[in-house]
C-alpha cells in the first residue's frame, strides 16, 4: 500500500498547469447561460415577460396559460444553445442539491413524428420520488410522492446540455422538505415587517429586500493525493495524521501569490460562474497551506443562496478537470485553520437604500439605528436559536478552535457605536424637550457617519460582527446550505420589527407622543434589555466563556445540545406567528438534523476503526518485523551484549506494542459504544449517544495512530502525510 501513497506523489509532481482560456470580457459573458431579463425579453411575449416579472417582484401566481408561453419560450432559448434536458433543481435537507433529468424528446404514440417537447406544466411541477430523501417522519417511505414546483424568483440556468430549473420541495401533504421554502417565506415575513417599519421614515418605499454577500472558504487537494487517503474520500477530513513540522504559523499563504494550477483553477471556475449569472469577484490565498477564498457581490438572499449551492457544485467539476478535490469539511485537517463561509447580510429598499448603512442626515441616521439596534434585539432574544443554526457535526470542530469564532453568540459593533448606545440609552423617558430632541439628533445621531469613518476595526472572533454597513455572520460553516442560517437571521428580525412597530404605535397612540419620541424611547428600553450580547474583546479567551455565562449567554459545544433550540416553545410560535415553519415541519428538520449528527459520527467511527486496523497495525507490525530481525541479528552477532547494542530498537518495538495494544482495545471498546447506541430509538437520545460515548473515542485512538506515525519508517508508511497534503502544489 505505501506504493500507492508514493504513486500518488509521484503524479502529483508530474501534473501539468492546465491551460485556460478566458472566453472574453467577464461585462461581456456574464448570464450568458441565464434565462435573465434580456433573455425573457427576446423570447416571450410582452404577456408572458411581464407575468414572469409580477411573480418575482411581488409573488403574483403565473397563469397556466402563459406558463405554457413561458415553458416555450425558455425551451427554444434553451434549444439555441443546444440544450437537450431539463431539471427542476432543488435543494432536499442532504444539504447538497438534487437533480432528476428528462429530455426535451419526445414522440407520438406509434413512435413517429418526433419533437423537442417542453410545457408548462413540465415547468411549473413535476413530481421526484421523496421517499428516499430526509423528511423527518413526514413522510412514510411507501409515501413517495412529492412535488417540485417553479421558483421564479430564482432565474433558470443552462450547466452542460441541461436546463435547470430553480424550485421547491414539498410533501404530498404540502409540507417544505428541502431548504428554500422555509427560506422564501422568512424573505417575505422580513419584507413586510421591514416595510411597515420604513414607513415611519419614508411613505415611498414598498419593498424590503434581504441581501447576502457569502464569502466561501475551502481546500483544494491534488485529486491522487486525496485518492490515497479513504478518510478524505468518505468523510471529507483526516481522521487522523501527525501535523506536519511547517503548518501555518509563519503566516506566508495569506494572500500570498495563488500557486499557479490553482490560479488556473480559478480562472476556469470564474468563467464557469460568470456564464452562470453568479457575480464572484474575489480570490485569494486564506491562512492555512491550500486554503482558498472566493466571494461574490451582494444579491437578493434566495439568489445568493441558490449560486452559493450552485457554486459549491461547479466548484467539484472543474476541480476534476485540474486533477483536485474540493474539500468544504469546516476542520479537513487538524493543527490547522478550519473554513467557514462567512454571511454578510443587509436589508435594502426598493428606493435604493441600505437599511444598516447611515446616511447623512440625522432622519436617515434614525432609520439605521432603528434596523441596528432592533438587530441586536433579535439575536439576544433568540441566541440560542442563532447557534442552533450552525450546529453540524462538521462545524462542531471548527467552532472556538481558536480560529473561528466561538460556540457563544455575541455581537461586536466597535467601540465608537457603543458610545453611540450609550448616549441613546440616556434618553429620557416619555416626550424629549426640544433641546433634548436638538442635542440628540445633532450631536449624537448626527455624527454617525462621521463615527463610522473611523470604525475600521474587526474583531475576527465574534459569531455576529457589524462591519460598517452589514452584520456579518461569521459562525456558518464552510459546507452549510446558507438558507438555514438566513431563515433564521431574516426570522428573528422580522418578529423583532413587528413587536418594535406595535410597541412605538402604542406609545404614539395611548401616549400622544411624536412618532420620533416613541422611536427613541422603544430603542432606548432595547440597548438596555441586550447589553449582555455586546461584546467587544477576544472571544477565545477563558475569561470570555466565564464572562458569558454570568451574562446568562448560552454556550452549546456539541450539535446535539445546541439543535434543541430549534424545537422549543419560544422556536416553535415564532415560526408559526412568522408564518416560516409549522410545528410539523420544524421538529422534522430538528428529527433530520439529529440524524445527519448521528450519521456522520457513525461513518467517521468505522472509516477510523477501519484505518487503523486495516492501515496504521498492520503496517506498524511490519516495521516491528523489521527491527525484531535487526535485533536477532545484532544477538547472532554479539551473543550477550546484544541487549547493549539493541537496547534502542528493543525500547521501539515495546513502545510500537503498547500503541498496538492501546489502538486494538480503543476500537474494540468504540464499537461495543457505538453498538449501544444503535440501539436506541429515540433519534435525539442516539445523538447524544455519539457525542458523549463514540466522539471522545477518536481523539484517544488518533493520538495512538499519530504517534506511529513518527515512529514507523517513512519509506512504509501507508498513509499520505500532512506534509504532502498541505505543501505539495
Amino acid at each position: 500500500m505505501s506504493t500507492f501513497r508514493f504513486h500518488a506523489l509521484q503524479q502529483t509532481a508530474n501534473r501539468k498547469p492546465v491551460k485556460v482560456e478566458e472566453l472574453d470580457r467577464k461585462s461581456a459573458i456574464f448570464g450568458s447561460n441565464v434565462f435573465n431579463d434580456k433573455a425573457m425579453r427576446q423570447f416571450l411575449t410582452s404577456e408572458a415577460y411581464s407575468a414572469v416579472k409580477n411573480a418575482e417582484q411581488h409573488g403574483t401566481k403565473i397563469d397556466r396559460r402563459l406558463a405554457d408561453y413561458i415553458a416555450l419560450g425558455m425551451k427554444e432559448w434553451a434549444l439555441t444553445k443546444g440544450v437537450t434536458h431539463y431539471t427542476h433543481w432543488f435543494q432536499p435537507l442532504t444539504g447538497t442539491t438534487a437533480e432528476k433529468h428528462d429530455a426535451f424528446f419526445e414522440t407520438s404514440y406509434d413512435g413517429s413524428d418526433p419533437v423537442e417537447k417542453f410545457g408548462g406544466s413540465q415547468l411549473v411541477q413535476q413530481e421526484p420520488d421523496a421517499s428516499s430523501f430526509p423528511n423527518g417522519g413526514i413522510r412514510n417511505t411507501f409515501e413517495a410522492r412529492g412535488y417540485t414546483a417553479w421558483d421564479p424568483t430564482s432565474p433558470a440556468f443552462i450547466y452542460g446540455t441541461t436546463l435547470c430549473i430553480p424550485t421547491v420541495f414539498v410533501s404530498y401533504t404540502g409540507e417544505a422538505l428541502d431548504y428554500k421554502t422555509p427560506l422564501l417565506r422568512a424573505l417575505h415575513a422580513i419584507d413586510e415587517a421591514a416595510t411597515d417599519v420604513c414607513r415611519y421614515f419614508d411613505k415611498n418605499v414598498k419593498k424590503v429586500t434581504a441581501t447576502l454577500g457569502w464569502e466561501q472558504e475551502y481546500f483544494l487537494v491534488d485529486s491522487a493525493l486525496a485518492n490515497s487517503r479513504p478518510d478524505i474520500m468518505l468523510t471529507g477530513r483526516t481522521l487522523l495524521g501527525h501535523t506536519s513540522a511547517k503548518g501555518q504559523q509563519l503566516e506566508d499563504h495569506y494572500f500570498g501569490s495563488i500557486p499557479t494550477r490553482v490560479l488556473n483553477y480559478m480562472r476556469d471556475l470564474e468563467n464557469e460562474c460568470m456564464l452562470l449569472g453568479i457575480p464572484v469577484k474575489t480570490r485569494h490565498n486564506e491562512v492555512a497551506p491550500n486554503q482558498f477564498e472566493l466571494a461574490p457581490i451582494f444579491e437578493e438572499t434566495n439568489l445568493a443562496v441558490d449560486h452559493n449551492s450552485l457554486l459549491m457544485d461547479v466548484m467539484q467539476k472543474v476541480a476534476e478537470r485540474h486533477d483536485f478535490k474540493v474539500l468544504f469539511h469546516e476542520k479537513p485537517f487538524k493543527g490547522v485553520n478550519g473554513s467557514g463561509k462567512h454571511n454578510n447580510w443587509s436589508l435594502a429598499t426598493d428606493t435604493g437604500i441600505n437599511l444598516l448603512g447611515p446616511g447623512k442626515t440625522p432622519m436617515s441616521n434614525l432609520q439605521f439605528l432603528t434596523f441596528f439596534i432592533n438587530t441586536i434585539k433579535a439575536v439576544y432574544t433568540n441566541e440560542e436559536l442563532m447557534r442552533a443554526s450552525i450546529a453540524t457535526a462538521t462545524n462542531d470542530h471548527r467552532l472556538g478552535a481558536n480560529e473561528a469564532p466561538p460556540a457563544i453568540i455575541s455581537v461586536f459593533i466597535g467601540q465608537q457605536l457603543t458610545k453611540v448606545l450609550a448616549e441613546l440609552e440616556g434618553v429620557s423617558s416619555g416626550k424629549l424637550s426640544p433641546e433634548e430632541k436638538t442635542d440628540l439628533k445633532l450631536n449624537v445621531v448626527g455624527k454617525i457617519p462621521d463615527v463610522l469613518l473611523d470604525n475600521t476595526d474587526r474583531n475576527r472572533t465574534s459569531p455576529f460582527a457589524f462591519t460598517g454597513n452589514k452584520f456579518e455572520f461569521r459562525a456558518v460553516g464552510s459546507s452549510a446550505n446558507c438558507a438555514n442560517a438566513m431563515t433564521i437571521v431574516n426570522t428573528i428580525v422580522a418578529k423583532q420589527l413587528k413587536d418594535f412597530k406595535k410597541e412605538v404605535d402604542t406609545l404614539i397612540e395611548t401616549k400622544d407622543m411624536k412618532k420620533d419620541d416613541a422611536i427613541f424611547n422603544v430603542l432606548r428600553e432595547y440597548i438596555k434589555e441586550t447589553k449582555a450580547i455586546l461584546f467587544e474583546g477576544d472571544g477565545y479567551s477563558d475569561a470570555w466563556e466565564q464572562e458569558a455565562a454570568k451574562r446568562g449567554l448560552s454556550n452549546f459545544k456539541t450539535t446535539p445540545s445546541a439543535l434543541k433550540a430549534k424545537v422549543s416553545a419560544q422556536t416553535l410560535a415564532l415560526f408559526q406567528e412568522m408564518n416560516v415553519m409549522n410545528h410539523v415541519e420544524a421538529e422534522a428538520r430538528y428529527e433530520i438534523e439529529l440524524e445527519e449528527y448521528t450519521k456522520k459520527i457513525q461513518i467517521e467511527g468505522r472509516v477510523l476503526g477501519d484505518i487503523a486496523r486495516n492501515h496504521v497495525i498492520p503496517t506498524a507490525i511490519r516495521y516491528q518485523n523489521i527491527l525484531i530481525e535487526n535485533v536477532k541479528g545484532l544477538k547472532e552477532i554479539f551473543d550477550t551484549e546484544f541487549e547493549v547494542i539493541g537496547k534502542e530498537q528493543i525500547i521501539l518495538i515495546k513502545e510500537i506494542s503498547g500503541h498496538i495494544a492501546a489502538i486494538n482495545s480503543q476500537v474494540e471498546e468504540m464499537t461495543e459504544a457505538r453498538k449501544a447506541a444503535n440501539a436506541l430509538t429515540s433519534a435525539e437520545e442516539m445523538a447524544h449517544a455519539y457525542c458523549d460515548n463514540v466522539k471522545p473515542f477518536f481523539d484517544t485512538i488518533r493520538v495512538h495512530c499519530d504517534k506511529l506515525e513518527l515512529l514507523v519508517d517513512n519509506e512504509i508508511w501507508t498513509l499520505t502525510k500532512y506534509r504532502e497534503l498541505l505543501f505539495t502544489k
